[in-house]
């Protein structure tokens, strides 16, 4: 499922060195894309993708080399929006749009501590679903 939410975003806030990710995209400013396992009531990292600005691919060990698998995401306190369902009305910036249906998980250290169904409407027939991204603009790498 796709994630209107950056966890990782707040390691770098409260002093988790972050890497000079290479921004390839339009749809990608951040230069990276985390995958997140809730397993156990807790929230992890488990993957990471993405470019440096010297071109070396970016992975979870090259934020954290003592957990190259997982890495429990204690930093994160916080509500995981997934989007789900049609789409009800399209911003083009950020994570704005709207959706059917947003399942709202709330993470306090890491720890899930509620989970929630907001009820947004009833999407069109025809009308996209769920959040993904559909199009964007590619930066081509120079030459070094």
């Amino acid at each position: 499922m796709a994630m209107c939410t950056t966890p990782l975003a707040y390691y770098f806030e409260f002093g988790g060195t972050r890497p000079a990710f290479a921004q390839q995209s339009s749809a990608l400013w951040r230069g990276y894309v985390g995958t997140w396992e809730v397993r156990d009531a807790r929230l992890y990292l488990i993957g990471l993708s993405g470019s440096l600005e010297d071109g070396t691919p970016a992975t979870l060990r090259t934020l954290f080399p003592d957990f190259p698998d997982r890495v429990f995401a204690h930093w994160f306190s916080g509500i995981a929006r997934i989007p789900q369902g049609k789409l009800l009305e399209y911003v083009h910036m950020g994570y704005g749009s709207k959706y059917e249906r947003d399942l709202l998980l709330s993470f306090e250290k890491g720890v899930l501590q509620e989970t929630q169904i907001r009820v947004n409407g009833v999407g069109a027939d025809g009308a996209p679903e769920n959040y993904d991204v559909a199009a964007f603009t590619t930066f081509p790498r120079q030459a070094r």
